[in-house]
């Protein structure tokens, strides 16, 4: 079977939702990291916490409250890694025994396609899944180099002190970059699963996953709070 032989399983509609949860979330993404029209996003409103966070932490006495946060967000992003490389196992699994796919969507009266078409949707949701996988374990890392930076500031508030911590600084922001694109495509992750249905659910899913990252970067409870006390 050639290429066009198994293209004609798939819709002009299969590719326009293809091509729409693709662009939404890169648009997305670089619209979360770079604001839109001078609107900061709820990421780039926490960076400047971070930044401010390493400038309190230079002369603060014990230390043992930053080591603690900094435990903290590593032990989530452990977990979330964890979560995702079980669900890629389970789904490269899958890929293995479409058959069983099969018998669930007969059961669910979807549509009667072969197994290379379920195999090529869960392709997608295993894109996402490994994207996030691979984006956590970065970040990970980098909340480790984050940690050996800042025990490397020395105990007082000269100018090498600050400097060091802002180094810091910029690498916890990098490590928390590299977690909220691991989180974007757990968002898509889900949103890809509707394509299993078909491609306008797709497209509805792709609608739904877009508002609802919108509504939490740029128009939630939370940004509100955070733009009243930004260090900014």
């Amino acid at each position: 079977m050639n290429l066009l032989d198994r293209l004609q399983y798939f819709t002009p509609l299969d590719g326009v939702a293809l091509a729409a949860i693709g662009i939404c979330w890169i648009v997305i993404g670089l619209v979360v990291e770079n604001g839109l029209a001078g609107r900061p996003s709820v990421s780039m409103l926490m960076a400047d916490y971070r930044r401010d966070w390493m400038r309190v932490f230079v002369d603060r006495d014990p230390r043992i409250f930053d080591g603690n946060v900094l435990g903290n967000l590593r032990q989530g992003i452990s977990f979330l890694a964890s979560a995702s490389m079980i669900a890629l196992g389970g789904g490269l699994a899958l890929i293995g025994n479409t058959e069983r796919l099969l018998d669930v969507a007969q059961d669910l009266s979807l549509e009667n396609a072969p197994a290379l078409v379920w195999d090529v949707k869960l392709l997608l949701i295993l894109f996402f899944m490994a994207n996030a996988l691979l984006k956590f374990i970065w970040a990970h890392r980098l909340f480790g180099y984050c940690a050996v930076i800042m025990a490397s500031v020395p105990n007082d508030t000269s100018d090498a002190s600050f400097a060091r911590a802002a180094q810091a600084g910029e690498i916890n922001i990098t490590a928390a970059r590299s977690f909220n694109r691991g989180l974007r495509s757990l968002y898509f992750a889900l949103g890809s699963a509707a394509w299993l249905l078909g491609p306008i659910a797709l497209l509805c899913a792709t609608a739904v996953t877009i508002s609802v990252l919108w509504r939490r970067e740029f128009a939630s409870h939370s940004r509100r709070i955070l733009m009243e006390g930004s260090p900014k």
